[in-house]
């Protein structure tokens, strides 16, 4: 489980994100990162038992750096005022679909799906629901993905028609997307139960689908 200690970290460091105070309090971060990458471990081992593509992955190549890079950033500030970690069969470089886990105090989440995917999976993802919007429809219609999702992430969609389809296409909202994601939002105390594990699995058991149809139409 996630350490109450943890989360009062992140809180202290995002009112403090300066070098000198990481430095003086690096002792606590280290416990703090200890303790997000044990529970990525068993959360890597439980999530292979619906999702075996990723049961090779470790921890350690999963987990994003807490140092943020601020060479094209108007934000200097030298930290992430959270932990991230994404599990996804190619790793946290690649482009597949996988599941993401953010820990941060007041702003924690689950996501999944593919965010801004390169010019030929958008293409191919597309591509594969437009021959087989049914069954896209019906991943994303089940009621268990509405009830924690509600619906795709709206954020990222084009506001004209996409390259080689008409305004007229029965679907053409579904293939505005830039992103295909669902997001699933957390509150602290979640995060701190001795059940957010099992919360994570039954949240990222429902974008394996999802996920799934994304796979297959890139692959």
């Amino acid at each position: 489980m996630i350490d109450k200690s943890s989360l009062e970290f992140l809180s202290k460091l995002s009112k403090n994100n300066n070098k000198e105070w990481f430095d003086k309090n690096r002792p606590v971060y280290e416990l703090a990162k200890t303790n997000f990458k044990e529970f990525v471990t068993e959360l890597i081992i439980s999530t292979a038992k619906f999702d075996s593509s990723i049961k090779h992955l470790e921890a350690k190549n999963c987990i994003f750096r807490i140092n943020r890079d601020v060479r094209f950033s108007k934000n200097k500030a030298p930290y992430k005022n959270n932990f991230g970690v994404i599990l996804s069969p190619g790793g946290k470089k690649s482009f597949d679909a996988g599941y993401y886990v953010q820990i941060q105090p007041g702003a924690s989440f689950i996501a999944g799906g593919m965010w801004q995917p390169p010019s030929p999976q958008i293409n191919a993802i597309r591509q594969e629901i437009d021959y087989n919007s049914a069954e896209f429809k019906k991943i994303i219609g089940v009621s268990a993905f509405k009830k924690l999702f509600g619906k795709l992430s709206d954020d990222d969609k084009l506001k004209t028609v996409p390259k080689g389809y008409d305004k007229t296409h029965p679907e053409i909202e579904l293939l505005k997307h830039k992103s295909f994601i669902v997001v699933h939002n957390l509150k602290d105390k979640d995060v701190v139960s001795k059940n957010f594990l099992k919360q994570c699995n039954e949240v990222m058991k429902a974008m394996q689908p999802l996920n799934s149809f994304l796979r297959k139409a890139c692959d």
